[in-house]
């Protein structure tokens, strides 16, 4: 059965009475549930609401629009309506790790991820070859500190040109800078890994081996210019023992990465992601 189906997403003030208005409009229009998932934060006094339904074909998504948006008003709300049949376009970013990549290629390429990889940037030129055996265009990109902002500037001439919608930094290993962050707010997702203690710069497996941890994990978030600090979309983690070697515990780790990213890339992809102040609500 062919489906007209949409995904509404939005926010607002909390009150009384959105659920039974939203589903009423919709049933107005003729429109099916399919599925509804919703949540009001006491602390932040916000209603955030993710319905996926069914437009009747005859039925007009102009006229859905404007009685959306004449709800929204009413009740101050944050509102975006999706395309469910729509794939999202990615970019992916990356340097010389490659098993985020790998990953995100193969579960869009086997449907697993209902997204399209419109181009893959890259400081290194090490994976060419793979982005051309999927038929996806690479741009090698070199950066130096010289350079960054000139860079910078073509990655988003990139994002416009194949109308991106998220880019994912797959262990992309270069700060952006605050102007990129910002240009890139809301529509960017970053990976790294979690440890305590944390180890940062070079070898973090190695310099966590060193220490004797016990727990491996990581986590994906919205890119902000606060580095590493932005909105948590999904986590991760995994035991480990005395017995492992430092590559042993970077395999963990790259297992991981890989499959806290894949899911977060999925939820923003299907619009399960609502910010809430510096938080995120993740519908599942």
């Amino acid at each position: 059965m062919q489906h007209n189906d949409y995904i509404l997403t939005l926010s607002c003030p909390d009150r009384t009475g959105i659920v039974f208005r939203v589903s009423g409009l919709l049933f107005e229009l003729g429109c099916n549930i399919l599925d509804s998932q919703q949540f009001g934060d006491d602390e932040t006094g916000r209603f955030f609401l993710r319905v996926h339904f069914d437009l009747p074909a005859d039925a007009s998504p102009d006229a859905l629009r404007a009685r959306l948006d004449e709800m929204a008003a009413e009740y101050g709300m944050e509102l975006q309506l999706h395309d469910a049949r729509r794939k999202e376009r990615l970019l992916i970013m990356v340097s010389k790790q490659g098993h985020c990549l790998n990953d995100l290629l193969f579960r869009v390429h086997s449907g697993q991820l209902h997204a399209e990889v419109a181009a893959i940037v890259s400081n290194h030129n090490d994976y060419a070859s793979l982005a051309a055996s999927y038929g996806i265009p690479f741009h090698h990109l070199p950066v130096t500190a010289d350079t960054k902002a000139e860079q910078e500037q073509q990655v988003l001439a990139l994002v416009d040109r194949y109308e991106i919608d998220l880019v994912v930094l797959a262990r992309y290993m270069q700060i952006l800078s605050a102007d990129m962050c910002r240009a890139l707010n809301g529509r960017a997702i970053n990976i790294h890994h979690s440890f305590l203690p944390s180890f940062k710069g070079a070898r973090p497996y190695h310099q966590a081996h060193a220490r004797g941890v016990k727990i491996i994990g990581a986590t994906a978030h919205f890119v902000t210019s606060d580095l590493d600090e932005g909105p948590i979309i999904d986590q991760d983690i995994e035991r480990v023992d005395h017995t492992m070697t430092a590559q042993d515990l970077t395999q963990v780790g790259s297992d991981i990465e890989s499959l806290v990213l894949s899911r977060a890339v999925r939820s923003h992809v299907e619009h399960r992601i609502l910010l809430n102040r510096n938080k995120t609500v993740v519908f599942r």
